[in-house]
């Protein structure tokens, strides 16, 4: 048994293809398949249900391979803490965004985390909070870029900047006279929210619960999703700052505005395993993304609960 016959067995688990396992481990599909009949035949016990079609694994093919990706994150772990020992600010660095601030941060920092990070390498993902977190943990992960709170279990977590909502509606509408907004202006307006799974969604709800906003039954898939809506008349939203301003507050029939302070805020912020061998870039890609949060007037650095967040 080796670590290269643990991988093979993982990305089966993943794939539940034997062709798309090869492909992803870069080997011919007889090679994958004896490889793991070897595995089987050394441990002396049957890993994988071989079906017409179908794929799976046994009771102890499901234990075996949540232990190999243990081993295989440890040596992953042992490789990275080599390479940081000569430079820890090089090599890769795997890092996840929730939907919800991937697209509209990632044009603020990326030039920064260029020029002040030249040779690490960022791979970036984006995923919604609860399969990010899990990722992060099972070490698929380096770093997570989300809102907080959330549960992330045994994971480090540091807030990075605060992030100010804004109320999207239609172009006419009432409220649209008015500069900025308060929440209780927002009683019995029709109130658009994104579908479960989004964090945002527990944001908005949050905010606007006891304000007696009405919850409308269908819910969008992605913030463009929930723009495009609000702009159709369907009824009004609460958008992040950085999703509402500059060019993606600009779309034909919607109209944005800033809340009154203290205007009701989320936390965007970083995790990460306590474990990593990648903590040195971990502190500088945040530090950067930080800055340039705060700079860009996206919002302030977050530190203690601001009144703001207290009071929505």
């Amino acid at each position: 048994m080796n670590l290269r016959d643990l991988q093979y067995l993982v990305a089966l688990a993943e794939t539940r293809h034997f062709g798309r396992a090869a492909e992803r481990c870069h080997v011919s599909q007889p090679t994958l398949s004896a490889q793991l009949r070897k595995l089987e035949e050394f441990l002396g016990v049957a890993l994988i249900e071989r079906r017409p079609r179908q794929v799976a694994l046994t009771t102890a093919g499901e234990a075996i391979v949540a232990r190999a990706r243990r081993m295989l994150q440890e040596a992953d772990d042992i490789r990275a803490l080599a390479r940081a020992s000569q430079d820890p600010l090089a090599g890769r660095l795997k890092i996840g965004l929730i939907p919800t601030i991937g697209p509209y941060l990632l044009p603020l920092v990326a030039p920064r985390l260029l020029q002040a990070l030249p040779r690490l390498q960022l791979m970036l993902h984006e995923y919604q909070t609860r399969p990010l977190v899990e990722r992060i943990g099972d070490g698929e992960l380096d770093l997570g870029i989300l809102a907080l709170p959330v549960d992330t279990g045994s994971l480090e977590t540091r807030p990075l900047f605060n992030e100010e909502f804004m109320l999207a509606m239609p172009e006419p509408h009432r409220l649209t006279l008015r500069q900025r907004m308060t929440i209780a202006d927002l009683q019995g307006e029709k109130l658009l929210l994104l579908e479960d799974g989004h964090c945002l969604r527990e944001h908005a709800l949050a905010v606007c619960g006891g304000a007696g906003a009405e919850e409308q039954d269908f819910r969008a898939t992605s913030l463009e999703t929930l723009r495009q809506m609000v702009a159709a008349g369907l009824g009004i939203t609460l958008l992040p700052r950085l999703a509402a301003e500059g060019p993606f507050g600009a779309a034909p029939g919607l109209a944005v505005r800033p809340f009154a302070p203290p205007a009701p805020v989320r936390v965007v912020g970083a995790a990460w395993r306590r474990s990593t061998t990648r903590a040195a870039a971990i502190a500088a890609v945040c530090e950067i993304i930080s800055t340039a949060a705060t700079a860009t007037g996206a919002g302030p650095r977050a530190g203690k609960a601001s009144a703001a967040r207290r009071r929505s």
